[in-house]
């Protein structure tokens, strides 16, 4: 049976290759981005199986309306997928207010406004499947990226509570974390705080660390979200890419041996 989507931050990345993939083996999307021209050209190619929506995630009001009118135009919503975001730069001392806010407005808040708006109408219908792009930035944590890793930490939390809450209903949550993949996430989508001279070198150093990882692609990246959201049981996490297994599979030996290290204060902390 076709799938009818709801995809954010169609425009480009992950969310472009997203739409294309469900569009081309037959399912319906509705695509939101903040410039609809951007999805001029599958709109000529898909007609009818596509509805363009612009969409600024921040917005409570904008995201519900949006989400309601897809449900309106469709009938019903088997996959929402919240992927709109960008990454911002900036070592933890280099960003301002502006700079955290803006970052977990996009990447946290636009997910929940989504999200809370579909859930509803996936209960009416007897079950669905929540998709949030995270990323291993949500279980690990790197240079210069703090406001990005604390935006998708809190994703990850909280898609793991709604998983909790949602599954009496047949509603499924599934975190995708990719790793580097050739989007722009680090070009011109991405934001970066003013610098101080003082960390150029951990800058380059990490930049370095960046560009040593070939990255993936999108186009496949898509095929593996459609066996995801076809599978009878669909992963509360899933890796995308073929370096974050092994990134993320060390970052958590290295955590588990200094828990285990320290495990005398768990229990003298008791009292």
């Amino acid at each position: 049976m076709s799938k009818t989507w709801f995809i954010t931050g169609a425009s480009r990345g992950f969310g472009r290759a997203f739409t294309a993939a469900a569009l081309e083996r037959g399912d319906r999307v509705a695509a939101t981005a903040r410039n609809l021209t951007t999805l001029d050209d599958l709109a000529a190619k898909y007609g009818a199986d596509l509805l363009p929506l612009q969409l600024d995630v921040t917005s409570r009001v904008d995201s519900t309306q949006a989400v309601r009118r897809a449900h309106a135009e469709f009938g019903r919503l088997d996959v929402v997928v919240n992927n709109a975001g960008h990454g911002h730069f900036g070592m933890v001392e280099e960003l301002s207010e502006e700079d955290l806010r803006d970052q977990v407005e996009v990447n946290l808040f636009g997910a929940v406004w989504v999200t809370q708006a579909a859930a509803p109408l996936m209960r009416a219908q007897g079950g669905a499947h929540i998709v949030q792009v995270s990323s291993i930035g949500g279980v690990v944590a790197f240079t210069n990226l703090g406001a990005y890793h604390a935006s998708k930490w809190a994703l990850e939390g909280i898609s793991e509570s709604l998983a909790q809450e949602v599954a009496a209903f047949g509603i499924k949550v599934t975190l995708v974390e990719p790793g580097g993949f050739a989007t722009d996430w680090a070009g011109a989508s991405a934001r970066r705080s003013q610098t101080l001279p003082e960390y150029d070198g951990v800058r380059e150093a990490a930049a370095a660390r960046r560009s040593a990882q070939p990255p993936g692609s999108p186009d496949a990246a898509a095929q593996a979200l459609l066996e995801v959201v076809d599978a009878d049981e669909p992963p509360l996490r899933v890796l995308f890419g073929a370096a974050a297994p092994g990134i993320v599979t060390g970052i958590y030996e290295r955590r588990l041996t200094g828990w285990k290290e320290w495990e005398r204060l768990a229990h003298k902390a008791q009292g």
